[in-house]
């Protein structure tokens, strides 16, 4: 048996890949996976680029797995990979590196690392992307690489979508990981099918920009999760992240009709000052964002239902946030959206983005006090969501982890409740009192 150990930096979107690398190279039979920290005969890291910090998460723990087995094979993928391949072929331990469109080899390189063959050094795909990003889609990504998580027994990340094509001012995502692209929905139903013959409950959808799936076959994510609602087995869905364009009001009347979709919603906001989301280049402003999250209250919200969780992503110290344009953030979420959580994001300088170029930066100093600030607030806005579920009944999709003789799970509206530890609970949806 091979030794392997699997490494997964960054979303949700890499972890469900990483798993169906796993699930392949194990069913057969020839592999026993371990821990990292034990030492394994090949290494295999799925790298995230989406800030310099993950850049160097990445080469950190691949140094790292070379010094614990030196001898070890190290497979590296991801959008780091894609990205800066060579800086990564570069590191002492490093057998291989597959981009973006080469995904689909990774499971028989490794198998033919595993049998002792000598790996073929012809690539047919990915590349690494140049320094400034100039042509519409310079990585070259149009394949779609099927992916969906199934080691817990309570969820599973099912992947829908990949790629993006809004190319933000910041972000470099599009380019580690192509334009918008996705398979039929005929071709996705029956993943979710094979979830549910796991015994799993739950879905989480995900994807580099989630609700622009369709693009590649022309169809819509409303009609996808309309399909999904039919697949029996699944009680319950989420959505791991949605534009607030892209959340449409046909979809949330229809949720509010009840379907198996959960009151619970990640939406990047990025700023709540207009002139920011222009020089980002976001696709809304702060009126409509602000209609979109009051739409959802109004809709999902009422007598007998729990008060949905709304998650926000925003980014601080983006090239020209002065104060005055930083504060218009606080306001805005502290006195209009009032989430109930606030992913926090100092913003980080990518080399080859427009805002990159920009003479403008923020002191890495005043990024730190914005994230106090809003880490404060967020921690304010959250303990006021609890206190408003407080004594309101739930139900709560209990997960396998015993730690102290504690098991927990989260609700509808994705409140994590913790009780004493019953094997008889793991993976099944039970009422309490929050």
């Amino acid at each position: 048996m091979t030794k392997i150990a699997f490494i997964t930096l960054g979303c949700k979107l890499n972890y469900a890949e990483t798993s169906s690398y796993e699930r392949s190279l194990l069913g057969s039979g020839r592999f026993e996976a371990v821990p990292w920290s034990e030492g394994a005969d090949i290494f295999l890291v799925n790298t995230c680029s989406v800030t310099e910090h993950s850049d160097k998460k990445s080469r950190n723990i691949i140094r790292k797995l070379h010094k614990i087995s030196p001898e070890a094979s190290i497979v590296v993928t991801g959008c780091y990979a894609q990205l800066k391949r060579p800086e990564i072929e570069a590191i002492q331990g490093v057998t291989k590196v597959f981009g973006a469109n080469e995904k689909n080899q990774i499971v028989p390189f490794i198998e033919g690392l595993s049998s002792g063959e000598i790996p073929s050094e012809e690539n047919s795909g990915g590349r690494g992307c140049p320094e400034t990003f100039a042509s519409a889609n310079p990585v070259g990504c149009d394949k779609f690489f099927p992916a969906f998580s199934s080691g817990e027994r309570t969820r599973s990340f099912l992947k829908v979508q990949d790629g993006c094509d809004y190319k933000c001012a910041y972000c470099t995502v599009p380019y580690a990981r192509g334009e918008s692209r996705n398979i039929p929905i005929c071709d996705i139903i029956p993943q979710a099918r094979e979830i549910a013959a796991q015994g799993i409950v739950e879905i989480v959808l995900t994807g580099v920009n989630t609700g622009d799936f369709g693009k590649t076959t022309g169809e819509t994510f409303f009609q996808l999760i309309k399909e999904l609602e039919k697949v029996q087995g699944i009680e319950r869905y989420r959505i791991s992240s949605i534009e607030p364009n892209l959340l449409t009001e046909e979809m949330l009347d229809w949720m509010a009709c009840g379907t198996k979709f959960l009151p619970h919603f990640h939406i990047p906001l990025q700023s709540g000052s207009d002139e920011i989301l222009k020089q980002m280049g976001r696709r809304y402003g702060t009126e409509a964002f602000a209609a979109k999250i009051a739409y959802i209250r109004k809709r999902l919200e009422g007598p007998g239902k729990l008060p949905v969780f709304i998650g926000i992503d925003v980014i601080v110290g983006f090239p020209g946030e002065t104060d005055e344009l930083f504060m218009e953030t606080y306001n805005f979420l502290k006195d209009v959206v009032r989430p109930s959580f606030i992913h926090i994001f100092p913003y980080s300088r990518r080399a080859g983005t427009p805002a990159a170029q920009r003479r403008d930066q923020v002191q890495d100093s005043k990024k730190t006090e914005r994230v106090k600030m809003l880490e404060e607030l967020s921690e304010r806005l959250h303990t006021e969501f609890l206190q408003a579920n407080k004594g309101r009944k739930a139900h709560v999709l209990f997960e396998s982890t015993d730690r102290n003789d504690q098991m927990s799970g989260y609700t509808e509206n994705y409140i994590k409740v913790t009780r004493r530890f019953d094997p008889k609970l793991i993976g099944k949806i039970t009422e309490v009192e929050i």
